[in-house]
């Protein structure tokens, strides 16, 4: 089996600020034309800020999809060929008030592979720096400071129901833990 499937057309049904849908006409390996539904995404980046106090810098916001507030790591969308790190660091800045130092690149997240291409890059700091938030416009959030042993329950109680926060969480408890990070 090669596990492939040949795009044959692809259709805009809808453009807009943050997402694209398209569906597109694939070929399967066995010849077989099926439809795929895809929202397009300029991709995103969470950070996980780590005080000296070995706490994480989390934000509080209303998700609207959710319909309630969501505790999450600072993160953000990328604007078109927008460097990840130089992002995340406009991300910690503007939701936190924080400034990083010692960054760690731990990867890119698929959120949902079975519909969408967005990418979520992950990195860790730590907080070099602290200061005053300056959300956009259209955010409003509270900053939350939890220590890691807590935020590694809050994933464990799934309290912490955003999947890039859950992984992020993790790999830098797993970092501080075995003295990579």
């Amino acid at each position: 089996m090669k596990l492939t499937e040949k795009t044959l057309s692809r259709e805009y049904r809808y453009r807009g600020k943050i997402i694209n849908l398209r569906v597109d006409r694939a070929q399967l390996e066995n010849g077989r034309v099926v439809s795929r539904e895809v929202v397009e995404h300029p991709g995103g980046v969470c950070i996980g800020a780590l005080t000296e106090q070995g706490e994480l810098l989390f934000v509080r916001q209303f998700r609207y999809p959710y319909g309630k507030v969501v505790r999450e790591l600072p993160a953000g969308k990328l604007e078109p060929g927008e460097d990840p790190l130089e992002a995340g660091k406009r991300e910690l800045k503007e939701e936190t008030g924080a400034i990083g130092e010692d960054y760690q690149f731990l990867g890119g997240l698929y959120p949902s592979p079975g519909y969408t291409d967005e990418i979520i890059s992950l990195y860790a700091c730590r907080v070099k720096a602290s200061g005053e938030s300056h959300p956009d416009d259209d955010e409003f959030l509270e900053v939350d400071r939890v220590p890691l042993g807590r935020a590694v329950e809050l994933v464990m109680n799934n309290e912490l129901p955003d999947s890039k926060t859950q992984a992020l969480v993790l790999k830098i408890a797993y970092l501080v833990e075995n003295r990579k990070f």
